[in-house]
């Protein structure tokens, strides 16, 4: 009963905030909903004024289906599963083990700025690895395909991805927030609202490189690259960057030949893969051909 009703309560506070969001009752800065809406908007009108692929149409293919994805993921996904982590946190309560009991440090004291750097270094780090998972195994890279069946890019494939990512992922992101800090900063939503943007920007059609500071950050000139179609030989995959591309300099998995943007995305056999909703969120529970 105390795991039904665990259920249920996250479940109930999950959709009342969502809702909440909606009709702005909640503090505007971790309204994720229009927050959402909102860098959305500017990350598509950069597109529109700047284009990079000036060929790719204002709404290019799957223009709409990314959409739906962004809000499923973000938002309908999410209120579903965080009853069953409410659950999982219920029996880890159980046995003893709570938050601060396995946390490395204790950075409470630490000035929040630092806080928040450090805890966006962990989350990037631990998205990269996970990420790297994804491509190298096949019984996730069928999963994972989804997120690389796009054909032309553009800031919303950003969250076009199969649901069974958010069970690799968010497992993954919480422990290692509370096996370093115990809890979130309290002004962690500064960094969800930074890693939303820049994944929009990486995703968009834009050439931002960076400068400089390509080597730390993200760019959607490289982020193009590990969508491409054709990988380098004996790779599984390159540029794993979520955020930061430091990881893949560090670990050597960068690669970026030129920056025409003009290359083929995608993977071999897709020319057979789903192309609605429903199929592709079914395809890696059936037998994988490719």
């Amino acid at each position: 009963m105390e795991y039904i009703q665990a259920f249920v309560s996250a479940f109930k506070n999950t959709v009342n905030w969502t809702w909440d969001s909606i009709c702005f009752e909640v503090p505007w800065y971790t309204n994720y909903f229009w927050g959402l809406i909102l860098i959305s908007l500017f990350v598509w009108i950069l597109e529109i004024i700047f284009p990079w692929r000036k060929e790719q149409s204002i709404f290019r293919k799957d223009f709409w289906l990314d959409g739906f994805y962004m809000f499923f993921n973000f938002f309908l996904f999410s209120i579903a599963i965080n009853g069953v982590y409410n659950v999982l946190q219920t029996g880890f309560y159980s046995l003893g083990i709570t938050d601060k009991s396995i946390a490395l440090i204790n950075p409470s004291n630490w000035p929040m700025w630092l806080q928040l750097v450090v805890f966006f270094i962990v989350l990037d780090f631990v998205q990269w690895f996970t990420h790297t998972l994804l491509h190298k195994y096949p019984f996730f890279w069928k999963y994972h395909k989804v997120h690389h069946s796009v054909k032309e890019m553009g800031f919303a494939a950003h969250l076009r991805y199969h649901w069974m990512e958010n069970i690799l992922y968010k497992p993954l992101k919480t422990f290692a927030v509370m096996l370093l800090f115990g809890f979130e900063p309290t002004q962690a939503y500064i960094v969800h609202f930074i890693a939303i943007t820049i994944g929009h920007l990486n995703h968009s059609n834009i050439k931002i490189t960076w400068g400089p500071l390509k080597y730390i950050i993200n760019n959607p000139v490289m982020h193009l690259y590990h969508h491409a179609y054709k990988i380098p030989e004996g790779t599984y995959g390159v540029n794993f960057g979520i955020s930061l591309s430091i990881w893949d300099y560090i670990f050597k998995t960068n690669y970026i030949p030129e920056d025409s943007g003009t290359i083929k995305l995608g993977f071999p056999g897709d020319d057979t893969f789903p192309d609605d909703f429903i199929s592709q969120n079914t395809y890696g529970f059936k037998k994988d051909k490719h």
